[in-house]
């Protein structure tokens, strides 16, 4: 083998690597730590590792992570709601601004994206909710939908100056080596 394919074997392994951090997410739903909830609900960590690699990646690689990740997440869930045309279009609409907009690093920037990131993914769980439940939607459901999205919104706000920062960081350091 020649240098060339060196090089190639060694950039596919990279972003084999890189992808393998995704596996953390199926995984952080799993565990669903307490201590990182409020009121039983914890983080979207899809929107949390989305956030980082759309930033890195691109509009085009974002958009095939979001779907895959969708995908995981949709596959961890039981029922019709889907979060995938969701993550695709926060996948494309970050990566967009990664490559288009200003370098984005400061962490106040990060929070905020991942809030409205979270609060679109739940409001789209939420509306999916209502018309798929038209007949036997209750009043309460609109309060518990309503706190739901909001305590899961401020959560991966709050969380995200912390996990995507240091994302950010291992993404773009391993993203710039190839």
């Amino acid at each position: 083998m020649g240098s060339g394919a060196n090089k190639l074997i060694i950039k596919l392994n990279q972003r084999f690597f890189l992808g393998l951090t995704a596996l953390a997410v199926p995984l952080l739903t799993f565990l669903a730590p307490k201590w990182l909830s409020i009121s039983g609900i914890g983080p979207s960590w899809a929107v949390l590792w989305l956030l980082p690699w759309a930033l890195v990646m691109g509009p085009v690689s974002a958009s095939i992570a979001g779907l895959c990740l969708g995908l995981v997440v949709d596959g961890i869930a039981i029922g019709q709601i889907t979060q995938v045309p969701v993550l695709i279009g926060l996948g494309f609409w970050w990566g967009r601004l990664g490559r288009r907009g200003p370098r984005i690093e400061r962490s106040l920037n990060l929070g905020l994206l991942a809030l409205i990131g979270a609060f679109v993914v739940g409001l789209s769980v939420w509306i999916q909710n209502f018309f798929l439940s038209l007949k036997n939607f209750a009043p309460f459901l609109i309060a518990w939908g309503f706190h739901t999205l909001l305590c899961q919104a401020v959560i991966t706000g709050l969380l995200a100056p912390i996990i995507c920062s240091l994302l950010l960081i291992f993404f773009r350091k391993r993203y710039s080596s190839f």
